[in-house]
């Protein structure tokens, strides 16, 4: 294969496992924290691209025509609105079901989530359709033989980047992440050093929304378009990358989210038979890796989690 094109197919698969690893990342701060699966995390990176959609339409419509202003305030809107949801979510669902079996934070969380896709589906103009999502960021491309560099997904790539070095930050220098992680490893000693707890978990549940909020406008500016049930395949894909880097592990939730897309890419370009099934690959060989390693590929020590 020609270089320039491995290249290409090198750089798009990174571009997703971005996207990827954002989202499963969410998931396994979740987990991490409280040890739930919340099922409606891939419909809130669905709201937080359409809250970014409105914003970009409410600005324009208001005449703002400057570019990064109308960028900065849809990300700024997206993220802030997200990381509420999240913490409204924990605390209304998810914390007085604390101590109730598994499946009922499950189920409560897989209906908040058909609420807010059907809610937008419904409620928002035309919601039922694709919408063209803005194109905000330079346009222009350098290429290098075969392979072309769009700089507006380099920025995408950078700011993704930047997004999941900033929760190792968080997490590993913080005192926040410090709370975080003590109360991950074990919440009831936790708490009787004084962290608290409720304060944390809702922390943990706004930083995974952000995340998710995120990864919606760099997933809506990378393909230019958004739809109501967006989150149904990016949730299914955060959480098979969560669970194959091994759930309460962060830095297996990023290997996951790499490693799923570079399945896709594999199955679109390296099998020509897979090209357009290139997500049933990827879940196919998931589920063989799942079968040989069942707590995913780095399993989480109990001194580790988060």
């Amino acid at each position: 294969m020609d270089p320039g094109l491995l290249a290409q197919h090198v750089f798009n698969g990174l571009m997703l496992g971005v996207i990827y690893a954002l989202v499963a990342v969410g998931f396994t701060l979740f987990f991490g924290v409280l040890d739930v699966i919340k099922f409606s995390h891939g419909d809130v990176v669905m709201l937080g691209a359409f809250t970014a959609l409105a914003v970009s339409v409410g600005l324009t419509g208001g005449g703002v025509t400057s570019s990064p202003l109308v960028l900065a305030a849809m990300l700024v809107a997206a993220i802030a609105s997200m990381a509420l949801v999240g913490a409204l979510l924990a605390r209304l669902l998810v914390l007085p079901l604390r101590r109730a079996p598994a499946i009922n934070v499950l189920l409560i969380t897989l209906m908040a989530g058909t609420v807010i896709r059907e809610g937008v589906r419904l409620f928002y103009p035309q919601g039922s359709n694709p919408k063209p999502f803005p194109r905000l960021l330079p346009g222009g491309s350098s290429e290098l033989g075969a392979f072309t560099l769009r700089h507006d997904s380099a920025i995408l790539f950078a700011v993704g980047v930047l997004a999941i070095v900033g929760v190792h930050l968080v997490l590993t220098r913080t005192r926040l992440g410090l709370a975080i992680r003590a109360v991950a490893q074990d919440p009831e000693t936790a708490s009787a050093m004084g962290i608290p707890f409720t304060a944390t978990v809702l922390a943990t549940f706004a930083i995974g929304s952000a995340l998710a909020a995120l990864a919606g406008v760099v997933n809506g500016l990378y393909y230019s378009e958004i739809s109501f049930n967006l989150g149904l395949l990016l949730g299914a894909i955060g959480f098979s990358a969560a669970v194959i880097g091994g759930l309460g592990n962060v830095y297996g939730a990023i290997l996951g989210g790499f490693l799923f897309a570079a399945l896709q890419t594999i199955g679109a370009v390296a099998l020509p038979f897979a090209s357009a099934y290139k997500d049933v690959f990827a879940f196919a060989v998931v589920i063989v890796v799942m079968a040989i390693r069942p707590a995913g590929l780095l399993a989480e020590r109990s001194a580790e989690r988060v």
